[in-house]
């Protein structure tokens, strides 16, 4: 049980003094009041009492300057190790102040610790930092100088659950050596997951606490024990982002997002105008909720009805569309909150995104006072299919699927739509977000959790303006729905452009992908890759279990779909059973090759690729299948999608239900079967290995988040 009434008589001591640090005698304190294992140790202020001490703890000791002028230790020569004698520690005092001396003639100097030396075992740290996005993250990484060199570190938010301490200890490049290399022992796992998670809870109780390292832990097979601990503060916290409680933001969002009435603040009957592109896809998109057009100057804008002001229409408005310049949208939002309006949606740019930071903040006081919520500034708008509302001032769509997509920029918005269109993928909402000001992606979370046109989320991000709220919600909804992510800014020229673009500050992108991974959220590489795991996961069914099947007519798509899957975490059924595999061989030729990947060879007819996929799809101890199909005039490729689409659909019909995804290699005809195929439940790409089994890889991703598998 941690001793938090200790710690906090230790922090105030430290705040009373002016200082923002703890020496390592008080550090050594507060890891033994939440349990964290340090070695013995004391201080000392004489040659003689280092002499003493020393002695009493018995040989090999370490000896450390006591100051809180002085935090790297090292650097000022203010640490010798490995001391065996009474006189060697005697020297070694007078050496240590001797040192720190001549590196800081005016630091205040406690004297120096004496700590047992710990023999043996594997270098590693564990830490936790303060990040602006996330809040409190515990770190757990190789120690020593290898922390610096190869920066091998991996993130959770904190408190940390025990299981996240696990994943973290297998989250390292270097997590063969934790299991023991080259007859070396293994670490202890369970000594190490309660030090993360004694640190984690240990900066969550206590915010001050900026910056922990215990660095390094010595993880032995028998113990796991922190030799040194840095412990920084920060007395001075920035007040958490305001977040509504989540009943009033799903209220909120669905007379936002499901509008019974619709304002458009600038409406305009002037052709190229933005008010006047917003009403034209409002009334050509289909809406049938009521439309008031807001224009001072005229009575009807493109035959409907015009008011002066949204105060002036007599029914309920749930949702207002701003076209209108920057400089009248904080007099017209007033008034839409006096008008007790859910959602402002504000597509002027010139705000934050241009340094108008002032400019913005008169907006997010407006909202907060009114209750209003707000999307954007410097957004398109956004498209809600299932309500034919086309809330933009971009081009209109209107093929409804269950995807649901959104961004932070407005190119990306655009790319969204063509993509859309161009595949034929249906989507129940395309949303904007740029400069977020208010509404953000765990916003868009909380409603499309609950609302039942939406089976897969897909979120374009440059920034997450508070990212704890962001991982908490997706935690919960990832379990529900698939969700996934761009995050955009993951090189330091790609953060610089986001900062520059949206006034975003990017976040470390390693703690973002490990963040993402812990809420279960499926990260993108790529935009394309975004927008080809949004068609295909949700048309995938889930898999029953870990075992993958390639089945396929050239041997090279094989060996690529082969290393497809070892990228994407997926698990080839090897060795094949030997019945299975004796199976397999009654329907390829001599010269083919069965086991994993079965390589039925490119000259066979219809009837080959029908009975192993058959075979694939009967057997229980097979779950995905993954086909790469080579084009021949034995079979041709929009006889090999038929084919497949029939044995699919059949097998389907007696309760074999499995995902497949498609990998066709051919002249420009696979085209239309891969497309023949997609419509048809089959993810199927021309000319590539790799996305199929991306998509099925982002399914079973999902799948095991969800604790499905």
């Amino acid at each position: 049980m941690a001793d938090k009434s200790k710690v906090r008589a230790i922090l105030d001591k430290v705040k009373a003094s002016g200082r923002d640090s703890l020496t390592a005698p008080e550090g050594k304190e507060i890891c033994d009041a939440y349990g964290i294992a340090v070695p013995q140790e004391g201080v000392c202020s004489s040659a003689a009492d280092a002499s003493k001490l020393a002695s009493s703890m018995g040989f090999p000791v370490v000896m450390k300057i006591v100051s809180p002028d002085i935090l790297h230790k090292t650097e000022a020569g203010g640490v010798i190790v490995g001391v065996k004698s009474a006189e060697e520690a005697a020297a070694a005092y007078d050496k240590i102040i001797a040192n720190a001396k001549n590196y800081k003639a005016d630091a205040n100097i406690v004297g120096v610790q004496v700590q047992q030396m710990i023999k043996g075992g594997l270098e590693v740290i564990v830490g936790a930092i303060t990040d602006d996005s996330f809040g409190k993250l515990v770190a757990f990484g190789l120690g020593g100088v290898l922390v610096e060199v190869l920066k091998d570190v991996t993130f959770r938010l904190a408190p940390a659950t025990s299981e996240d301490a696990a994943s973290m200890l297998d989250g390292i490049q270097a997590a063969e050596m934790l299991k023991g290399v080259r007859g070396g022992d293994p670490v202890n796992r369970e000594a190490l997951q309660k030090i993360i998670v004694g640190v984690s809870q240990l900066v969550s109780d206590f915010p001050e606490i900026s910056e922990l390292d215990l660095n390094p832990v010595f993880a032995s097979r028998d113990s796991a024990i922190a030799a040194d601990v840095r412990i920084v503060l920060n007395f001075d916290q920035k007040p958490a982002r305001f977040r509504p409680d989540e009943k009033d933001v799903v209220i909120s969002m669905n007379r936002i997002m499901k509008p019974k009435a619709v304002a458009v603040i600038g409406a305009s009957n002037e052709a190229g105008k933005i008010g006047n592109s917003v009403m034209k896809n409002l009334i050509n998109g289909g809406y049938k909720g009521k439309i008031y057009p807001i224009n001072p100057k005229d009575a009807e804008v493109m035959g409907v009805k015009a008011y002066k002001s949204v105060k002036d229409v007599e029914d309920e408005i749930d949702t207002a569309v701003f076209a209108v310049p920057a400089k009248f949208v904080a007099s017209a939002l007033k008034e839409c909150g006096e008008k007790k309006i859910a959602g402002a949606i504000l597509i002027p740019s010139g705000f934050g995104e241009t340094g108008n930071i002032e400019g913005q903040e008169e907006l997010q006081k407006i909202g907060r006072e009114y209750n209003i919520r707000l999307m954007g500034p410097n957004i398109y708008g956004f498209y809600y299919t299932p309500s034919n509302l086309c809330a933009t001032f971009c081009t209109a769509y209107d093929l409804k699927g269950s995807t649901a997509l959104s961004s932070q920029s407005g190119g990306i918005g655009m790319a969204i739509i063509g993509f859309s269109r161009s595949a034929k993928m249906g989507v129940s909402a395309i949303v904007g977000l740029g400069n977020k000001s208010d509404i953000d992606e765990d916003d868009l979370l909380l409603f499309f959790e609950q609302d039942d046109n939406t089976k897969v989320i897909a979120q374009h991000a440059e920034d997450l303006k508070d990212g704890r709220a962001f991982a908490e919600v997706a935690k919960r909804v990832s379990k529900k729905k698939p969700v996934i992510m761009l995050k955009a800014g993951r090189t330091s020229m790609g953060a610089a452009a986001a900062a520059s673009h949206t006034g975003a500050v990017a976040g470390t992108d390693k703690i973002y992908d490990d963040v993402l991974r812990q809420s279960g959220v499926i990260r993108a590489k790529s935009l394309r890759q975004m927008l080809e795991l949004s068609r295909g996961v949700p048309i995938l069914p889930t898999p029953k279990g870990e075992n993958v099947v390639i089945i396929t007519g050239a041997g090279g798509s094989g060996v690529l779909l082969s290393d497809a899957c070892v990228d994407n975490g997926l698990k080839l059924l090897k060795p094949m059973p030997d019945d299975l595999d004796a199976a397999f061989r009654k329907f390829i030729p001599p010269f083919g090759a069965a086991g994993n990947p079965v390589d039925i060879t490119g000259g066979e007819p219809p009837i080959t690729y029908v009975n192993t996929v058959k075979l694939g799809l009967e057997d229980d101890r097979i779950h995905a299948l993954i086909l790469g199909y080579w084009h021949t005039i034995v079979t041709p490729p929009m006889v090999f999608a038929r084919n497949m689409v029939a044995i699919v659909n059949e097998m389907k019909a007696l309760g074999k239900v499995k995902p497949v995804v498609a990998s066709l290699a051919g002249d420009v005809e696979v085209e239309e079967a891969a497309q023949y195929l997609y419509e048809n439940g089959i993810p199927a790409y021309a000319y590539s290995t790799e996305l199929p089994v991306e998509v099925l890889g982002a399914k079973y991703q999902w799948a095991r988040a969800a604790g499905l598998l």
